[in-house]
């Protein structure tokens, strides 16, 4: 069951928003607090019914514009646009939850909860920033499996009050600049490749998502890098950014994800090449100057690849602790996203971390149920 509440676990971690989503709206100090808590219960109850439509057993759905939610004591006010987005984003979810259960994974039980980070009302008209925090519960967990993965997400919200100050949810935006929250149902928007890259960058291998793969162990003490250490950075930031390092997570900033898998790298052991910026044969990273492999998707394939620090996987269930897998939703041979391993069940799923969207111990089978048309590339460090 999909309750609301104030702060959720995981792996015991505490889930709790550690920055505002903020940029888009100015708060307003003299919106009443009984505004603002409707507009909390509102957008708590659609964020609970998405996380609830993939758990398993749950109850989930609409009746007419009215949300059904064990989030809300009342009846949820959607306007007749947002009612039918909804009824789709719940039957699209319904129907990742199906893919997933093929690939031998559920969740036994869901929690989010919404807080509000800047609230700005002009007439009847709304706009709302909001922090969503999620956890899931993995059913079935074997062993030293992780028992939960969670993320945080940041929304725009827009509001629209009737004659008798009633208000209704007319508009959702995700602000973070990565599209990969558990319950999401947003398509990425993702840029043309550029074609002013370097003329000789390596071009690394697809990797296949059957289930399951062929045996690839992995020889931890082969690389001299410590694996350990990655794992545990990984756990330390992946909602709590080092201040070691700028944070590019925004819709302005191009995302934080390979930054992030850059400084778990170097945190394991990757060293610093120095040189130009600009050239991918060349990576580093500090407050001050990164280069564009440290911190770009496809650059850091590049640096990756040419420099033999990993080779190719051919299928993503292959991964292990400290490698990384990269995503090219619309598969235009322009990567994405960047992920990286935090740990292997013994049934062989590799579980992910990642920034934008802050997400930690997330299953690749989820992953690859939620996107089933996208590009996958899984690299061996």
């Amino acid at each position: 069951m999909v309750t609301a509440a104030a702060a959720s676990v995981v792996a015991g971690a505490a889930l709790l928003p550690n920055w505002s989503a903020g940029a888009a709206v100015t708060d307003d100090p003299t919106v009443d607090p009984a505004t603002k808590a409707t507009f909390q219960r509102l957008a708590d109850a659609v964020f609970s019914d998405r996380t609830n439509a993939l758990v398993d057993g749950a109850r989930s759905g609409q009746q007419g514009d009215h949300q059904l939610t064990s989030g809300f004591s009342g009846k949820v006010r959607l306007s007749g646009t947002q009612s039918r987005q909804e009824s789709s984003a719940l039957s699209e979810l319904r129907g990742r939850k199906s893919r997933l259960a093929k690939l031998g994974e559920k969740y036994s039980a869901g929690s989010t909860s919404v807080t509000l980070d800047a609230t700005q009302v002009k007439g009847r008209r709304a706009t709302v920033d909001v922090t969503e925090t999620t956890t899931l519960t993995y059913a079935k967990v074997h062993g030293n499996e992780p028992k939960t993965t969670g993320f945080q997400a940041h929304h725009e919200l827009t509001f629209r009050a009737d004659r008798q100050g009633n208000w209704q949810l007319t508009g959702i935006r995700d602000t973070d600049d990565g599209y990969l929250a558990v319950n999401q149902v947003a398509k990425p928007a993702v840029a043309a490749p550029d074609t002013a890259a370097d003329d000789g960058p390596p071009e690394a291998a697809r990797s296949a998502t059957t289930w399951p793969a062929s045996a690839k162990p992995k020889n931890f003490s082969a690389t001299g890098y410590d694996y350990k250490a990655m794992a545990a950075y990984a756990a330390k930031y992946w909602n709590h950014y080092n201040p070691a390092y700028p944070n590019y997570n925004g819709e302005a900033d191009g995302g934080d994800c390979t930054n992030f898998v850059s400084q778990t790298l170097k945190a394991g052991g990757w060293k610093h090449v120095p040189g130009s910026a600009s050239d991918f044969h060349k990576w580093f990273g500090n407050s001050e100057i990164q280069s564009d492999s440290f911190v770009g998707v496809n650059e850091f394939s590049w640096f990756a690849l040419s420099s033999k620090r990993v080779t190719s996987l051919a299928n993503v269930f292959q991964l292990d602790v400290g490698d990384v897998l990269q995503m090219d939703f619309n598969r235009d041979g322009s990567k994405d996203h960047s992920m990286i391993v935090t740990y292997r069940s013994p049934q062989g799923v590799p579980y992910v971390t990642y920034h934008s969207t802050n997400t930690y111990n997330r299953s690749v089978a989820s992953i690859v149920a939620s996107y089933p048309t996208a590009a996958y590339y899984a690299y061996r460090t």
